[in-house]
Order: C-alpha cells, then structure tokens, then sequence
C-alpha cells in the first residue's frame, strides 16, 4: 500500500508540465541554439516533432509521447500509486483523427483510440477521469473495484466522480459502481471483502480489537483475517508483531488466518474454499 502522502504528491506532480514544446522552451529563456546544444549534450530528449523532455523523464512517459499519445489507463493510476493488479504494457491514449502515429511495439504498448473529452490535460498525461474510465474497461471485474477502491481511499476522486464516469460506460459494468468501498487500504483487502460476500458471511472491516489493534476483517465476530502482503510482512521484526497480534487476538477467543496476498488475487477460489472450510469447522464451536 502506497501511503496517502505519497499519493497525494505524485498526483500533484502528475499535473506539473514534463513534456515541453519549442515554443515552451523559448519562452522558459532558451534559444535555438541552446535546445539543440540541450538535445547534443543529453540534458534534453526530443522525443518526437516539437516535443522534448528533460533525461531523467519516466520511460513509460517518453513512450506514450513517442508513439504520439499521453499516458492513461492503468500505467498512468499505476504511476499515481493507486493499486493496479496487472499492467505489462504502456497504456497510451490516442485522440481520434491524430496522425502521423509512430509504430507501436504491441508487446510494450496498448493503444487506447479515444475522442477528446474536453478536459484540460498536460501533454503528457490523459485527464485523470479518462484514465479511471479506460481502467474499467481494461480489467477483470475484480481488480477494476480494487483500482476504484484504492481511488477513493487516496481522495484521488470523489464518489460523485466515479457516478459521472459510470455514466459514460457501457451499462454491464454498471454492477462495478455499488461494489466500490473506499475503506479498502489494499488491493488484497478489496479482493478479500469481494470473496466474503460470495461466501455469504457477516464480517466488518478495519476493526479495533482491543488489546490486539486494527484488523483488516472480522468476520462472524470470531474469525479474524489479515491480508498480508510481502511489502509489509517480509521482515522478522513484522513477523513478531503479527505472532504478537495474534496470540493476543487468542487470549480473547478470536481465531487469525493469514492468506499471502498473491494467493487472495491468484487463487480466489482456493482461498474461498479455505475460509469456507475453517467456517464450516470452527464456526459451531463459537455460536452454539
């Protein structure tokens, strides 16, 4: 999970000018002779006819810019550190009408044909709202809830924006919409709040339990589950903590599971058949 500051200043830098113009260059005080001199030393790239970018740019920027077209869809939420499940290739939106594209290696590259909608953007980012709804449609079901999710929690948009982006959709993701909870701090929590309801289970999210903390699910009112991920439970020190959180939880009568996140978002069933079976197993002891 990318912290909420995190986030905040990536969007912020998101919208802050890195693909340049001549005319943007002359204006900052820079003569002709200077950008090609930039160009010449490797200070300055021009990534194609009137478009430069300083060297260290992001090289998915420099692709989208290359090909003809600004970063969106999942390269460009992934960028922001809103949670992405899978993006292999560059996501490059492409106004209708634009000529003179540059090829596009379909192994390192998707392009996305879009109309204009009209909303101010820098020539190197699709508008973000584009971007959300291009994500929709570019994702399992699953893991486009988890991206929205991980969008309202970050405060990247808000619940009135989604409703305007669903409104542009195709109707049969219309279903996505009421799935969404901004609560999720993780792209596993999401996943795992999706198998609870397919199971049928009462359960609450992020709970204080005293004496034990704030857990990812209670679910029951006895089983508790944490989605841990190996970014913050690789360490020995994490470990003893959660061994700690644990056996406190124990002393109160809570049961703890911790399915890895990779099998909460890669083996979906096969987590949902372990929780259904520790349910089915455990559960009688604890409401008879």
């Amino acid at each position: 999970m990318v912290p909420q500051h995190a986030v905040t200043a990536r969007a912020t830098d998101v919208g802050r000018r890195t693909v340049y113009t001549r005319a943007d260059l002359i204006a900052a005080g820079m003569r002709g002779r200077d950008i090609t001199a930039s160009v010449r030393a490797g200070h300055l790239l021009r990534v194609r006819r009137d478009r430069y970018v300083l060297a260290d740019t992001d090289r998915d920027i420099i692709e989208a810019v290359r090909i003809g077209g600004r970063l969106s869809c999942l390269s460009l939420l992934r960028s922001l550190g809103v949670f992405v499940h899978r993006c292999e290739r560059v996501h490059v939106a492409v106004d209708q009408g634009t000529s003179r594209l540059r090829p596009v290696d379909q192994e390192r590259a998707i392009v996305h044909w879009v109309a204009p909608s009209g909303r101010e953007s820098p020539l190197h980012a699709a508008p973000l709202l584009d971007a959300v709804r291009q994500s929709v449609r570019c994702q399992r079901p699953r893991a486009a809830v988890a991206t929205l999710d991980s969008l309202l929690h970050h405060g990247l948009v808000t619940r009135a924006q989604l409703e305007e982006v669903f409104r542009s959709l195709p109707v049969r993701h219309g279903a996505l919409l009421r799935l969404v909870d901004g609560a999720a701090e993780s792209g596993p929590e999401t996943y795992m709040r999706l198998i609870l309801r397919a199971i049928g289970v009462d359960y609450e999210t992020q709970v204080l339990v005293p004496g034990v903390g704030r857990v990812d699910f209670v679910v029951e009112g006895w089983l508790i589950i944490e989605c841990d991920s190996r970014e913050f439970h690789s360490g020995w020190e994490s470990q003893v903590q959660d061994r700690r959180r644990d056996c406190a939880a124990a002393q109160q009568g809570y049961v703890t599971v911790r399915p890895i996140a990779a099998d909460i978002m890669g083996d979906e069933n096969g987590v949902r058949q372990m929780l259904e079976a520790v349910i089915r197993t455990l559960g009688p002891k604890f409401t008879s």
